[in-house]
Formats: structure tokens, sequence, C-alpha cells
């Protein structure tokens, strides 16, 4: 499988109503930051959800998880993503500037009064 230069990779956990499932999903990295993940869930044309390096936790199960390179998730049967506190993530220029304006923006709005 060729690496794609166009995504970024996201480690995510996914609940359905039976499973845990967590993986790596890979969203375009020219969406606007911050709505990756929610410009790729909230696509109408998209059917399934694709996950690699898949672990399926059953619910209610002492179960040991089932692992898959790849898996695609109908969307009709996820409840929610989420990011996982442990994203892959690449230290890259972009990403230094988006955390230097939220800084910034968190400062401005300290700083502004109640009315």
């Amino acid at each position: 499988m060729g690496k794609n230069t166009d995504t970024v990779p996201i480690e995510v956990s996914i609940l359905t109503s039976d499973h845990d499932i967590k993986g790596i999903v890979h969203v375009s990295k020219y969406t606007n930051t911050n709505r990756e993940l929610t410009d790729l869930l909230n696509d109408r044309e998209r059917r399934f959800l694709a996950v690699t390096n898949a672990e399926i936790y059953p619910r209610n199960s002492a179960q040991a998880p089932r692992k898959y390179k790849f898996l695609e998730i109908h969307m009709d049967y996820v409840l929610m993503v989420h990011p996982s506190s442990q994203a892959v993530f690449q230290d890259t220029g972009k990403s230094q500037e988006d955390i230097q304006r939220f800084r910034d923006l968190r400062l401005k709005l300290n700083q502004t009064k109640p009315f």
C-alpha cells in the first residue's frame, strides 16, 4: 500500500452499538484546521469509514480485541468518532502556526473584559 501524501493520519476511537474500535483514519490535509475529521464524517457521498490498524473491542465482553490492518465501517453504524489522546501527530511548521494562533486567540479572550 503506497503512502498518500494528501492525507494526514489521525488516531481515533469509534463507538458503535456493539463495539469500541480504535484505529487510524486518514483525513485530507487541505481541509480547514480542526475540521478534518468533521468534514470526513459529514461527507454525504461517503458510505463507509476506512480505518487502518484497527482493533475491535466487543462491548460487554472480556474477549481479546480482534485486529485488522484495514477495516471499513458502514457510516450508519457509527455512533461517535473521537480523536484519541495519543493522536498520530507530525510536528510541522503548519501545526506550530496553528498552535501559536490558538495561544494568541486564548490570550485575547482572556484580556477581554465582560460587559
